[in-house]
Order: C-alpha cells, then structure tokens, then sequence
C-alpha cells in the first residue's frame, strides 16, 4: 500500500500544469482583443467605444488568464533578472499596482458620470481590464516571493524555456 502523501503531491503536480496549460489561453483572448482594438481603424473609427469597450473585456480576461501561470518558473532571462533584483522586483510591482488600480478606478469614475451607454460600458470594460491586472499583480508577487536572490536558498535558474530544452 503506497502512503497518501505522495499521491496529494502528484494531484498537486497535475492541477498546477492544468493551470499552467489553461494560463495559455491568455494568447487568445489577447489575440481577440487586438483585433477588436484595431476595428475602428479599419472601418473608419466606427463603433469605436464599442470595440474598445470589447478590447478592453477581452485583454483583462487575457491578462486574468497569464496569472494561471506557475509562479517557480519565470518565461525568459530577462524575467528571471527582474525578480532576482529585489529593487527591480519592487519597481516592477509597484508600476503593476498603478497598471491595476488605475483603471479600475478611472473605470468606477466614468460609470458613475458616464452621460451614454457606450461611455459606460467602456468604463466597465476598464474595471474588468483592471481586475485582470490585479490577478497578474497577486502572481507577480509570488514570483518576486520564490525567485529574489537575497531570501533564496536553493538556486534554480532555469527558465520555462530552458527547462523544457
């Protein structure tokens, strides 16, 4: 008879990579809100609040989805170097927080004075835009957390790429 120990972590293993597998919807959904983004261009600025309005929906459900990711590893050298930093991690969060609240905030101000639908849908699509923001905020900080150098104590330096290589 196995313990049960090591079948919790295995069923740990699995669910963190079906997150990680399901955090590569994000391309997706930011895929959609590109194009939604570039529609008003190409139909001489028609619908435009509309279509932002779905960009915005779309890119926070995107950015929403990138916090599935699986915060011990880090996507490229240039990330791993960020929050190695402890400075770098800090900075890098805080404009993550700013990225976050702003439009959240901006969002919650133009729906409450928002004259038209379309000014207040597209208010609403900066809230969701920042409620995705705040999901990438919580695994950023993780990933500060797990990979800063000064509170470390195994060094893994490997990235998701290299990794898999």
């Amino acid at each position: 008879m196995t313990p049960a120990v090591p079948i919790a972590a295995a069923r740990r293993l699995e669910a963190r990579q079906v997150f990680q597998w399901l955090s590569y919807l994000q391309y997706p959904a930011l895929l959609v809100a590109a194009l939604h983004a570039m529609q008003p261009l190409l139909h001489d600025g028609q619908g435009l609040l509309d279509a932002y309005n779905s960009a915005l929906l779309y890119a926070g459900v995107g950015v929403g989805l990138s916090s599935l990711q699986d915060p011990t590893k880090t996507q490229n050298t240039m990330s791993r170097k960020v929050w190695q930093d402890p400075r770098k991690g800090a900075l890098m969060l805080g404009v993550l927080g700013v990225q976050a609240l702003l439009p959240i905030v901006l969002g919650l101000v133009g729906a409450a004075l928002a004259d038209t639908t379309a000014l207040s849908q597209l208010s609403l699509g900066c809230v969701a835009f920042g409620l995705g923001m705040i999901g990438l905020l919580k695994t950023a900080m993780e990933m500060r957390e797990h990979h800063r150098l000064d509170r470390r104590v195994v060094a893994d330096d490997s990235t998701v790429l290299e990794t898999d290589a």
